[in-house]
């Protein structure tokens, strides 16, 4: 487990409860031992997927630069179960997460949208990169570059002692 943001399971949480195949009812596309993908309850494109961490992570706004590789692994899960659904164009992607308060399942998850150009323009205003409502996947990485671990030290000295 990477930094300290998170735990495994939170009981409470239906991601939780998808990424560690205790509903019965989500089809999952795909799963390893660090992610599960499956399909978003309501598409905004004809791909439309999420990626969770087994582990229970709130949101993008709980990271920090040691989960730098982490955002990096979910956007190549992700991009792997586009290619297993027989996406190649990956010009025309859309990776990204939406950011507090702004998300329905406070549980990290990215957007995978396909192809992009397709997607509801109903709904274009939720995922347009660079807003405040969602962060495109490699413009969080580049935040977490600035962004460093809270350590006891450091929340020490934040505190003033």
């Amino acid at each position: 487990m990477e930094g300290k943001t998170s735990r495994e399971f939170d009981e409470s949480c239906i991601f939780c409860h998808f990424a560690h195949n205790r509903d019965e009812e989500t089809t999952v596309l795909k799963q390893d031992k660090e992610f599960v993908c499956f399909r978003d309850i309501d598409p905004v494109a004809p791909h439309h997927y999420l990626v969770i961490p087994r582990d229970h992570i709130v949101s993008c706004k709980s990271l920090n630069r040691t989960h730098i590789d982490l955002v990096e692994r979910m956007a190549k899960f992700g991009k792997e179960v586009l290619l297993d659904q027989g996406i190649t164009d990956m010009e025309n992607v859309r990776l990204g997460f939406h950011q507090p308060p702004f998300i329905s399942v406070e549980h990290l998850h990215l957007h995978v949208l396909a192809p992009a150009s397709q997607i509801s323009t109903s709904m274009q205003y939720k995922f347009t990169p660079g807003t405040d409502r969602f962060i495109a996947e490699r413009s969080l990485r580049e935040r977490l570059k600035k962004v460093s671990p809270l350590t006891f030290a450091s929340f020490r000295q934040y505190l003033g002692f």
